[in-house]
């Protein structure tokens, strides 16, 4: 990978793709004025090299201190070793920020549940007040788009919550999926949620669900959920060409790669599914709501399970960050 980037710098060609996209990065990184790309960040985008955006709602509510911290930095390594550039997004003083420095990184873990998850809805709202806030899945693709990422790795992506045809509760990561020209690499949906619905729901909304050396739709924790993805596709390479088609072709939707956690650091299928139904009663019985919802069970299965999910947890976002620097490596193998 690393000489097929090599030979590719060296010769430099201008090809459609690449065009596009240098108007497009040149135009929105000049223009928002809401967006700042680090340094090291905004360079990368301007000579075409990889970038893999990261989001940071795991680091302020998806992990305690200091390992929350710890796992940041390791990933941002990983994406490093793996030929791309990390770019973790957060709000900071009511800026869309597009790469993160250690002191920022250690701001939003230290800061924890004070510091606000911030989905699309709340963008606004934390800029006009010059607020911190942690991106979600949904709020990191609208800062990546707009800095002009085109891969972004995180752990599992919001769904359908158990219960949503009464509660109609679906995370707003789905719509930003549908409408959202971001490849989107993860362990699949987090498993307290309704996994069958939420594929359907992306069927309706036409984002492909592409398996990375799967046919198998995986379930966060575990490799397994008896569902099929859309298609597989067993090399970096090949998902690369697959989203220079969907994006070159005017289809303006992301793409959801779903990449299981290594066999073994994979959890107990039946711990976890205990441990799911206790956190999920827990929560009724709480009144847990809304966007409270997600760290509150995540953090009693933790628990709950000895800390095994929590270590899951690392390792597959440790995962799919290698594999989102080896696409974003090869998209700009091929100029997009």
């Amino acid at each position: 990978m690393r000489q097929r980037l090599l030979e590719k710098r060296g010769k430099d060609i201008l090809t459609p793709f690449k065009f596009a996209t240098f108007v497009r990065q040149k135009f929105f990184i000049m223009e928002n004025k809401w967006l700042s790309p680090s340094p090291e960040v905004k360079n990368a985008l301007s000579e075409g090299r990889p970038v893999v955006a990261l989001e940071s709602t795991i680091i302020a509510h998806g992990m305690p201190f200091p390992k929350n911290v710890e796992t940041a930095l390791r990933v941002e390594q990983i994406v490093r070793d793996a030929g791309a550039v990390p770019a973790t997004c957060a709000i900071i003083g009511g800026r869309l920020k597009c790469g993160l420095n250690s002191d920022e990184i250690e701001l939003l873990g230290r800061g924890g549940s004070d510091i606000p998850k911030a989905s699309r809805r709340d963008l606004a709202y934390l800029l006009s007040r010059g607020a911190n806030g942690a991106t979600t899945v949904a709020s990191t693709m609208i800062i990546a788009h707009l800095a002009g990422i085109r891969v972004f790795a995180t752990g599992g992506i919001g769904g359908v919550h158990r219960g949503a045809t009464s509660t109609m509760d679906i995370s707003a990561d789905l719509p930003e999926l549908a409408q959202t020209p971001v490849a989107v690499v993860s362990a699949g949906v987090k498993s307290i949620l309704d996994l069958p619905l939420t594929l359907e729901y992306l069927e309706t909304q036409g984002v492909p669900v592409v398996g990375y050396q799967t046919e198998e739709f995986p379930a966060f924790y575990t490799r397994h959920s008896g569902l099929q993805v859309d298609f597989r596709l067993d090399t970096a390479e090949e998902i690369a060409h697959l989203l220079a088609a969907q994006w070159s072709a005017g289809l303006r939707s992301g793409v959801l790669i779903a990449n299981p956690v290594p066999a073994e650091y994979e959890a107990d299928p039946a711990l976890i599914d205990q441990a799911i139904a206790a956190a999920l009663e827990a929560a009724e019985q709480k009144g847990i709501r809304g966007k409270a919802i997600t760290p509150f069970l995540l953090a009693h299965i933790e628990q709950a399970t000895g800390g095994k999910s929590l270590e899951t947890n690392i390792e597959l976002v440790c995962w799919n960050a290698r594999l989102g620097a080896e696409v974003a490596c090869e998209l700009s193998v091929i100029g997009y």
